[in-house]
């Protein structure tokens, strides 16, 4: 007769069983509570940033004590001995100006003086005695006169033959805008303050207004039109001269372009273009677009064999596809998303990426007035063990990220673009990083914001 098994066999088959139920319930809750940190952590960290962006301060530059205690943990402790040393060697600095106190700039020689003399009524003194002359005190103050309109009067001879019964008169300059009324220094005026000091046309109509003398916008908006057909052949110039270097910045900005009929605006988008900062002649470029297309910068770059300085906007991965164009990304951007994680996460990983990159702009500062082949041998002796050492660390700490940790994030951007991010230590000729071109477009960015 066969037995059934023993019920204590069964009772320990059971708890057993729900020991591993219970284990796997476990494990898939610690999963989706990872999962769920990892989340907040994310949103947390992009309600930061969105607040730093809107009320924080725009540096990004880490607190001594901070940089301090990163470089610790990365560098050799004797590196940080004997800079110690040497500091306690050298005499103490000077008490440093106290933070916003203004210094008083000595005036430019090259402005004109209006001297204003002034004596004394007195010609005797108390005693009786005459005053004698012995120098004088001089002080200047800066002034200006508010813009002043003047009427150009060309007053051209007429001469008649009396024998052929016809008369001549000197010919008219040549003029930007044909039988009109500005003259050179009054379109200069105007598109200079548009374009440059980003004055719209109605403030501008109400200055000339303050000095008696009326323009209406839309008169300005046409002679803007005609001065920028005038204009055309030196902007081709100009680009053609950026295009023959053989490294370029590009950045982009959008504007706001005004959509008649409808009341509203609409996003528009200027590019810039840009010689590096070292080459000794410099120059900028603008073009307008009414997108962000891709086709705007291959359009304005057609023809460009060089190294092309930029962010990561895929609009310009066809120029690198197309061959010819290499490229060069930028390093700040890379630092960005590290120091924000940092920043505002309190990541110490990110922390000492920072501190490493600092290293590599520190080598920058001293390479800025070399000549290429002296700067690309400086950063291959110094740079490029800390970023090889930068690239090994951020490969390693990713390891022990979830995905959706901002960290992680960053650092993905910097090793998926580890090529192009550190292009520059094998070309002296290319930048660090893309601040000429965001320099350069700023105040356009700003006065659009």
């Amino acid at each position: 007769m066969l037995e059934g098994p023993d019920t204590t066999t069964l009772d320990t088959l059971a708890a057993a069983d729900a020991v591993l139920v219970s284990r796997d319930f476990v494990e898939r809750l610690q999963g989706e509570v990872k999962f769920k940190q990892a989340r907040i952590e994310a949103l947390n960290f992009e309600i930061a940033r969105l607040k730093r962006w809107r009320f924080g301060s725009s540096s990004e530059s880490l607190e001594a004590s901070t940089q301090a205690v990163l470089f610790d943990q990365i560098l050799a402790d004797t590196a940080l001995e004997d800079r110690a040393a040497q500091d306690q060697s050298k005499p103490p600095p000077a008490q440093p100006r106290t933070k916003g106190q203004a210094v008083r700039q000595a005036l430019p020689a090259s402005l004109p003086r209006i001297d204003h003399h002034h004596e004394i009524e007195e010609t005797h003194c108390a005693c009786g005695q005459p005053f004698k002359r012995i120098g004088q005190e001089v002080s200047e103050q800066l002034d200006c006169v508010p813009a002043q309109f003047f009427v150009l009067r060309h007053i051209r001879g007429k001469y008649a033959c009396a024998c052929c019964q016809t008369i001549q008169a000197a010919p008219m300059p040549a003029q930007i805008i044909d039988k009109g009324i500005p003259a050179p220094g009054l379109l200069a005026q105007v598109v200079i303050v548009k374009h440059d000091d980003h004055l719209p046309l109605y403030r501008q109509e109400e200055i000339y207004a303050r000095s008696g003398v009326h323009i209406p916008r839309s008169s300005m908006a046409q002679w803007v039109g005609i001065c920028g057909v005038r204009l055309k052949p030196l902007a081709d110039a100009l680009q053609a001269f950026i295009l023959s270097h053989s490294v370029i910045h590009a950045d982009e900005t959008p504007v706001s372009l005004l959509a008649p009929g409808r009341g509203k605006t609409k996003r528009a988008f200027v590019w810039v273009y840009r010689t590096t900062d070292f080459v000794a002649q410099r120059a900028v470029l603008y073009d307008f677009a009414a997108t962000r297309a891709g086709e705007h910068p291959r359009r304005v770059l057609h023809g460009f064999g060089g190294t092309l300085v930029t962010d990561d906007y895929s609009g310009y991965h066809a120029l690198h596809a197309q061959g010819g164009v290499t490229a060069s990304l930028c390093m700040a951007h890379a630092r960005r998303k590290l120091f924000e994680a940092h920043e505002l996460n309190g990541s110490q990983i990110a922390g000492q990426a920072v501190a490493l990159i600092a290293q590599l702009y520190e080598v920058e500062r001293e390479a800025r007035d070399l000549e290429p082949e002296a700067r690309r041998r400086l950063r291959q002796q110094r740079s490029r063990p800390v970023a090889d050492a930068l690239h090994a660390w951020l490969t390693a700490q990713r390891q022990t990220l979830a995905n959706a940790d901002a960290t992680a994030k960053a650092i993905d951007y910097s090793t998926s673009n580890w090529r192009a991010l550190t292009r520059y230590l094998d070309d002296g000729n290319v930048p660090i990083d893309n601040n000429a071109a965001e320099n350069a477009i700023r105040p356009l960015a700003m006065a659009c914001s």
